[in-house]
This record gives structure tokens, sequence and C-alpha cells, in this order.
């Protein structure tokens, strides 16, 4: 299975840095019918095809996840989608 791995650093607080990957979150769910589940200040989702997490940190926050078979040749062009929507909220 293709991995993503991403690290981003930020500036803003704990609460705001979580904040802002909720609703991150919750525009997945609309677009995507991507589930999401905090564990602490981590947040796991998932979807047929992708698991993966999103862990927010006071520095940083770090996006893993899984991409299924299906979804193997595109693993650039969603790579590339989180680094823009990173770069948006936490750039």
């Amino acid at each position: 299975m293709p991995k993503i791995d991403i690290r981003r650093p930020h500036q803003l607080p704990l609460a705001e840095a979580r904040a802002v990957v909720d609703k991150v979150a919750a525009r997945m769910h609309e677009k995507f019918g991507m589930e999401g589940q905090w564990q602490g200040d981590t947040l796991s989702f998932s979807r047929p095809g992708v698991v993966g997490s999103i862990a927010v940190a006071s520095d940083a926050v770090h996006v893993k996840a899984e991409l299924g078979m299906m979804l193997a040749p595109l693993k650039g062009m969603v790579e590339q989608e989180i680094r823009r929507k990173l770069d948006e909220h936490f750039g």
C-alpha cells in the first residue's frame, strides 16, 4: 500500500491548530464521506481505500495515510493536495 507521511510545522496555539484540523475533517466528510474520530490530539480517519491520521502537536501537524490499491495511482495527486491544504491553513 502506498503511504503518505507529511509533517508541517506551525505557529498556532494547540487549540487553534486542532480547530483547523477539525474544520478540514468536516470538509473531507462532506466531500469524500471520510469518517474521523479524535483520540487525544490525533484525528484518525478512514473511508474505503484510505486510512490515516492527523496528529496535532504544539509545533507541528503530522499527516499519515495509507492508500488502497484503487487510489495507488493517485498518490502524487493526493499528496500534492494535502500539502496545498497544509500550506493554506498552516503556512
